[in-house]
């Protein structure tokens, strides 16, 4: 079943941080509602959202780039829907917005608390890619 794939609105915001719990993809030290909303804002990211044709939320992205590497991140599908393509829907939508704006490479990371989606993501094309990734926060309070 086709997912009608478009930009958030403000008002998709609530129900896809909710959707975005549900998947387990948030951590204590992300605030997703600033994270929609810092994606929304900027021109080089944005939240995708995917419909039904009953106008349900079935998936959502947020994607976004620096100019040489574009990201997936919260990548979600409602746990009632898996099983349907909205996943490859939501990652073909992702990977098509980076394409349009002519990033080169799209990448993600996946959390070692959840390496079972690593299998779904190599069947669509990605692969390990090895690396150290370091990270210092820029904030007192994360």
């Amino acid at each position: 079943m086709p997912l009608s794939i478009a930009s958030a609105l403000p008002g998709d915001e609530a129900e896809i941080i909710a959707l975005w719990h549900a998947c387990g993809l948030v951590a204590s030290y992300n605030d997703p509602a600033a994270d929609f909303r810092f994606a929304k804002a900027g021109a080089t990211s944005d939240v995708l959202v995917g419909k039904t044709a009953s106008g349900v939320i079935g998936g959502a992205v947020m994607v976004g780039h620096d100019g040489h590497r574009g990201w997936l991140y919260y990548v979600a599908v409602a746990s009632d829907a898996r099983g349907q393509g909205f996943g490859r829907q939501m990652v073909q939508a992702a990977t098509d917005w980076l394409r349009e704006r002519g990033v080169p490479k799209a990448q993600l990371m996946i959390r070692e608390t959840n390496p079972a989606v690593s299998a779904f993501y190599e069947h669509l094309g990605f692969e390990l890619t090895p690396r150290i990734v370091m990270a210092k926060w820029l904030q007192t309070d994360p």
